[in-house]
């Protein structure tokens, strides 16, 4: 499957320096990295709290392209790393930090049309400020935004975040849906439980609350992807139905679709690490919606990016939706701009 196009739609970048945040907004929370070593460098909370340490291939384009061909990936759809949102943040600033990861990533593009594609991250806690600089990342040659599961206390079907949906709608963006900030961490102090329990129901949450707060049935043209082959989502949609179907008083508020009639209107990543659960979900939302994604660099990710695509027994039309030909749906771009 080498000679195949292969499109990655999940994987990370950061800029290899990043300002002092706290120094210049006067206040703390922002992520900073501290090169301790070659090659390497921990993402530091201006509390001092360790965050995580990461390699080059997390900055350096070159470094990213050399493993891209030995793994025979040949387009990475760059994203910047969740913990940057800053969606917390007062709006202006994370404005500025938005602004300089987005120009970050455009350069890269930039230098390397054929090789990377990039999506923006937004202030979405100021929506109008965020749909002025959705505006600015097409105008830059991004193809999306990377948003979070949540906006702090607004899940996706906010009335908030309706026009920035809508304006991605309107400049055909794509979207990509992250899990962030995850949800009862306090009770899960132990065994990576956030990143293992927590992402899988945030990303649930995401795809439920555009489903029931009605964003695809108002905007069926709106291109939206969820990493982690959807989290727990796909396991739990009989439960999810069979809710719907018996207290509709409670969960057809906003929405009197069934929740399994939007199988099929969203795409999901291929992060699933299972071949029952590939299968399970490429039968579920169909393979026009199912596009790899690794989490390239990080360890949670998939260590050879599409090797368990490559690995299953599919039809050679089948692996080739997989491995490019739903992203370029999902992207709104032609197999013959990276050819």
């Amino acid at each position: 499957m080498a000679s195949c196009l292969t499109i990655d739609i999940h994987t990370h970048i950061l800029p290899e320096h990043i300002p002092n945040w706290k120094e210049k907004f006067g206040y703390g929370g922002f992520v900073q990295l501290q090169h301790n070593k070659p090659c390497c460098a921990n993402m530091i909370l201006d509390n001092g709290k360790f965050f995580r340490e990461i390699e080059d291939n997390c900055w350096s384009p070159g470094k990213r392209i050399a493993e891209c061909n030995h793994h025979h990936v040949d387009v990475q759809v760059l994203s910047t790393v969740p913990v940057m949102f800053s969606y917390w943040a007062k709006p202006k600033d994370c404005l500025d930090i938005s602004q300089f990861l987005n120009n970050h990533i455009a350069a890269i593009v930039q230098r390397f049309p054929k090789r990377f594609v990039g999506l923006g991250t937004l202030p979405l806690q100021d929506p109008e400020l965020a749909i002025n600089e959705l505006q600015r990342c097409k105008q830059i040659g991004l193809k999306g935004i990377q948003i979070g599961s949540h906006v702090n206390d607004w899940n996706l079907n906010a009335p908030e975040l309706f026009p920035v949906f809508k304006s991605c709608e309107e400049l055909e963006m794509a979207v990509f849906v992250h899990p962030w900030d995850m949800v009862g961490q306090d009770r899960m102090q132990r065994y990576w439980l956030p990143w293992l329990v927590g992402m899988p129901a945030e990303t649930s949450l995401a795809i439920c609350s555009m489903i029931f707060g009605g964003v695809f049935e108002r905007l069926p043209n709106l291109r939206v992807a969820f990493a982690h082959g959807g989290g727990s989502f796909p396991a739990t949609i009989g439960r999810i139905e069979h809710g719907y179907n018996c207290r509709p008083d409670l969960v057809a508020i906003d929405n009197a679709v069934n929740p399994r009639a939007y199988l099929g209107k969203f795409w999901l990543d291929s992060l699933v690490h299972d071949k029952t659960m590939l299968d399970y979900i490429i039968n579920l939302v169909g393979a026009n919606r199912v596009a790899l994604g690794s989490d390239y660099p990080f360890p949670l990710g998939e260590v050879e990016p599409g090797s368990l695509i490559k690995e299953m027994p599919y039809a050679a039309g089948v692996k080739e939706l997989l491995l490019s030909g739903s992203a370029l749906e999902w992207l709104n771009l032609k197999r013959e701009f990276f050819l």
